[in-house]
């Protein structure tokens, strides 16, 4: 399956040429290990892939041993796995890098010895026990891999021409249409069931029955919770509380994550490393309040108020309907045909935070309650920085509206307070593209485009 960072690793090999690694990180079962090799098989002649998840102790030993003996290293790695090296023509990979830190901090004197090009795999790769007593190498480049994202669903799917039409559309503001936006909103709602977990997708793509792919979703929500358990070591009752937490704290109106519905005593900061192990683990997605609408809105968070958003929709999406061990095929197909009540605002702002953040967006949002003025009480879902920075209108407000009627009484009250901070405001809905009294209104196919 075609994915977007295979572009950003030929990138790399061409303007690196053999001066820095490669670390890709990212959740696992996003697909780092399979792009790792299929880039190696296509750009190498030769390639080694080490996979630290299952490989020797004396493989491991050889990054305490020989690292002053390096010539010894590539021999022994060369005999090992019966592949020959050719000087600038082959590959190392080292997957699943978290289990042996000593192997990262090698990289150093690999690259500097300049005879082969590196490309690291892993997870959790920030947390204490992985960068223990080693130095983090100055010659690594890093590339997140997510989920897969709309476009890349729809390659999945064999449409390789729906996105480009949609881009188009974007780009001179037109809206696509009736037939063609009834046909991209289908693409997405299945998009939105199935998720961006490749293992899904090519499930999906094949059989075209939602409750096999949701049987490998649920496969691998029980590998994030086994991870947690394993390696979240004094966190993990902490971390395995907010993950279980995520989906009904997004199913409240003000989806503000609230600590004291963990426990009634607690502070953020009690739970401030558990959020950041799940983070790490690129299991979440983390918005920050942002404490003005203004340039440097980064600066300007809050870190005692935050979302907390599931980093992959169809999981999510298993993740609340768990009432069985699977999701009844029914269920899936009334979201399909739009004939199930539940609360769909849950799932398409999670879905436009995963968007955003695979278009390399942080995540903020503005809220501030005042109960003796109602106008100054307002709840923005997002603000991104617009990309050509100026003296003002820099921040770009986003609304997500799910059902067909809504009002926007928050947004007309920050575009009255902040006129001279804001940019066009953006309406995300699941009707076609428009635009009315200064306000953008897009469908929510288009969100990765922002």
């Amino acid at each position: 399956m075609r994915r977007k960072i295979y572009d950003e690793m030929l990138n790399w090999k061409n303007q690196s040429n053999g001066k820095t690694a490669l670390l890709i990180e990212g959740a696992r079962r996003v697909g780092k290990s399979y792009i790792a090799l299929e880039f190696a098989k296509l750009n190498y002649k030769s390639y080694i892939l080490v996979d630290f998840s299952k490989v020797s102790k004396e493989v491991k030993d050889l990054f305490d041993n020989y690292l002053d003996n390096i010539d010894y290293l590539f021999t022994y790695l060369s005999e090992y796995y019966g592949v020959k090296l050719y000087e600038r023509e082959s590959l190392i990979i080292f997957d699943e890098i978290q289990f042996c830190p000593r192997a990262r901090g090698a990289i150093k004197h690999l690259v500097e010895d300049g005879r082969y090009d590196y490309i690291e795999t892993g997870s959790l790769i920030s947390i204490k026990k992985n960068v223990k007593d080693i130095l983090i190498p100055s010659e690594e480049e890093k590339l997140k891999m997510l989920p897969m994202d709309f476009e890349e669903f729809l390659w999945a799917m064999g449409n390789e021409t729906l996105m480009n039409f949609i881009k188009e559309c974007y780009k001179n503001k037109k809206a696509l249409g009736q037939a063609l936006h009834r046909k991209a909103m289908d693409y997405f709602k299945e998009y939105l069931i199935v998720g961006g977990m490749p293992q899904a997708v090519d499930e999906y793509r094949t059989s075209r029955d939602f409750e096999r792919t949701d049987k490998i979703k649920r496969n691998i929500l029980n590998l994030y919770r086994e991870d947690i358990r394993k390696h979240s070591d004094e966190l993990n009752l902490k971390v395995e509380q907010i993950y279980d937490m995520i989906p009904s704290q997004l199913q409240k109106h003000e989806k503000k994550f609230n600590i004291s519905l963990l426990d009634e005593n607690a502070r953020y900061r009690n739970y401030e490393g558990a959020f950041y192990w799940l983070s790490d683990a690129s299991l979440i997605n983390i918005a920050y309040n942002t404490t003005e609408p203004n340039i440097g809105i980064g600066r300007r968070r809050g870190n005692n108020s935050l979302k907390c958003y599931m980093f992959d929709t169809g999981l999510l999406l298993s993740m609340t309907f768990n009432e069985k061990n699977i999701v009844n095929e029914e269920i899936y197909k009334k979201i399909l045909f739009n004939k199930l009540s539940f609360n769909e605002g849950l799932i398409i702002e999670n879905v436009v935070s995963q968007m955003l953040v695979s278009n390399k967006r942080k995540l903020y949002f503005f809220s501030r309650s005042d109960r003796e003025d109602s106008n100054e009480t307002m709840e923005i879902d997002f603000l991104i920085s617009s990309d050509k920075i100026t003296s003002k209108h820099n921040i770009i407000p986003i609304e997500v509206k799910s059902g067909n009627r809504y009002t926007y009484s928050s947004l007309n009250k920050l575009l009255e307070k902040y006129s001279e901070y804001l940019s066009t405001p953006i309406i995300i809905h699941t009707k076609d593209l428009k635009e009315e009294n200064g306000i953008l209104y897009l469908p929510i196919y288009m969100t990765g485009l922002l």
